[in-house]
């Protein structure tokens, strides 16, 4: 049996059972310049209270060498990937004393040596489930924990995890407890990074306390507590070599423009304390939303000037890693069936937060022409599947980071947006993140908060897009808007006359629902009717004859 392939069936029952209160975990990676070591030293103490006498934490490292549970040292029985924890009582703390390997894969403790100064640099990187490489734990989204990390580490580097350090002495790094987040957004980077430090301030938005689901909040990270001006330190780093290539300047810009429109349009400050963005070598992503410590590939650091389509880029990345602080770290999937979620909404808010907030207006042109022309391609393919797939598995959960996830999600939610309208979208998404905060929510959460908001019943519109594949084509037949494969829509439908200049404009827009085969719709004659205007909806179009003779 592989025991590293954890199922929904057996953490759910899991989760049913225990209920984490707080980690500990201590790394010691003074050894990590030496390449010769290729482990180090991992203890963690967790807190949880259980209802049953055994259970179970995850690890995958070279060994384990003790488990202490309620204060009695215990019998290892550790397979290669669980720890097998047995005499627990309702309350438990339980410490395990481990070596975890070094990767050169990119999963878990990547360690990387460079070739311009033999410096050592270490990252993590987790998702869906590499926490268990680092340190021992309960994998999965759904029990969360607050976490204290130490980390021993040689004096002169740089050491970051999610917050801030509470304390400093030596080799010795103690970071400030974090609140409840999920194991795979943990993270731990060291080395001798460059480090540009600049701060965030805005208004200090009244948000709940944390508890959300029901549970009793103490007060912290809904930033409810004080009034007047939030400040959050930022922090963007490299390895020492890239320095002079580092455009901190334009990082801290888009940084402070993204975070000022999510304050404004989530209502709910910043949650996590600081908010570090590390450039990192050898990345297998483009980034990770990691609370206060996200990582991105050290390809966004250019060598040499920087086009405005690079700097885009690296704008809609900075932009989609942001929003996932709100949706995905604050509020978190339960299990892997809604990773699409999570992920369409900030590939939805990357090219809104760029196209509205920042220099790059045209963002949701290049959306178009690069994630959603990816999802019609990957639409059509034999190996389509859902919006919404049946993730059993956390092999099954590896291979649904694709483009239907990732980019059709996203058209999709966009649509999503234009069909219950956009302050709706918002309003629901406010109520959402105050009743959900630090918890974990499925699929059924949000179109619940989003039908309260916009009065419609979006159940049908949820079969309809996220439990089947392909797309539908619409056109325009001069009484009525024509589509195959039918499905509610919201779209905008322009007419274009040709100017004087010998230019094409709009002058004129309708927004209409459709529903069925043909909808009729009052549209007089031009030399061009555009179905789908503004890119409102995911489908294909067809344009009538005399239209596509103008655009000929």
């Amino acid at each position: 049996m592989n025991t590293a392939n954890l199922t929904r069936e057996e953490t759910s029952r899991r989760a049913a059972d225990i209920a984490v209160r707080s980690y500990r975990v201590e790394v010691d990676l003074r050894g990590a310049p030496n390449s010769e070591r290729a482990s180090f030293p991992t203890r963690t103490t967790v807190e949880f209270s259980s209802l049953s006498d055994t259970t179970w934490l995850d690890f995958i490292g070279e060994s384990v060498e003790s488990v202490t549970v309620n204060g009695t040292q215990i019998p290892v029985h550790y397979d290669g990937a669980r720890i097998r924890l047995s005499g627990l009582a309702g309350e438990n703390t339980v410490t395990v004393d481990a070596h975890a390997r070094y990767s050169r894969s990119g999963e878990g403790l990547h360690r990387f040596t460079d070739p311009v100064d033999d410096a050592t640099y270490l990252y993590t990187q987790y998702e869906p489930a590499d926490a268990r490489r680092v340190f021992a734990c309960f994998e999965q989204p759904d029990l969360k924990g607050r976490f204290t990390f130490v980390v021993w580490a040689p004096q002169s580097w740089e050491v970051l995890s999610n917050q801030q350090i509470a304390l400093r002495s030596g080799e010795c790094v103690t970071f400030e407890q974090t609140l409840p987040i999920s194991t795979y957004i943990t993270a731990i980077v060291a080395g001798p990074y460059h480090r540009v430090d600049a701060v965030w301030r805005g208004p200090r938005e009244d948000g709940p306390s944390e508890g959300g689901d029901g549970e009793d909040g103490d007060g912290e990270g809904g930033g409810g507590e004080d009034e007047g001006e939030l400040e959050v330190p930022l922090g963007v780093l490299c390895r020492a070599s890239l320095a002079s290539s580092l455009d901190a300047d334009d990082i801290v810009r888009v940084t402070r423009q993204c975070m000022d429109f999510y304050s404004r349009a989530f209502e709910y400050p910043y949650p996590f304390g600081k908010y570090d963005q590390v450039f990192v070598p050898e990345y297998n992503l483009g980034a990770m939303e990691n609370p206060g410590c996200v990582t991105f590939t050290e390809a966004y650091v250019f060598r040499g000037t920087a086009t405005a389509d690079q700097r885009q880029r690296r704008a809609n990345t900075i932009a989609h890693e942001m929003a996932h602080m709100w949706f995905g770290d604050l509020v978190t999937m339960v299990w892997w069936d809604d990773l699409w979620l999570k992920e369409s909404f900030a590939d939805y808010m990357g090219s809104l937060v760029c196209a509205e907030a920042t220099e790059f207006s045209d963002a949701w042109v290049a959306f178009a022409n690069r994630r959603k022309a990816w999802a019609y391609v990957q639409d059509q393919l034999p190996t389509t599947h859902p919006v919404v797939a049946t993730i059993d598995d956390l092999e099954a959960a590896k291979l649904n980071f694709d483009g239907i996830t990732y980019a059709k999600g996203a058209s999709v939610l966009k649509q999503l947006v234009a069909y219950v309208g956009r302050d709706a979208f918002f309003r629901g998404a406010q109520q959402y993140f105050r009743d959900h905060a630090f918890g974990n929510t499925t699929l059924d959460d949000l179109l619940t908060a989003l039908s309260e908001s916009s009065g419609r019943d979006l159940r049908e519109w949820s079969r309809a897009w996220l439990e089947t594949t392909g797309m539908s084509t619409v056109s325009w037949d001069g009484d009525a808007i024509v589509q195959t494969d039918p499905r509610p829509h919201r779209i905008a439908i322009g007419r274009y006359e040709e100017a004087p200049d010998g230019t094409i404009e709009r002058v004129s827009r309708i927004d209409v629902d459709i529903d069925g085969e043909r909808t009729a719709v009052d549209v007089a004659p031009a030399a061009l009717v555009l179905p789908n205007d503004d890119d409102l909806t995911y489908a294909k179009v067809r344009l009538d004859e005399h239209s596509l003779a103008t655009v000929e």
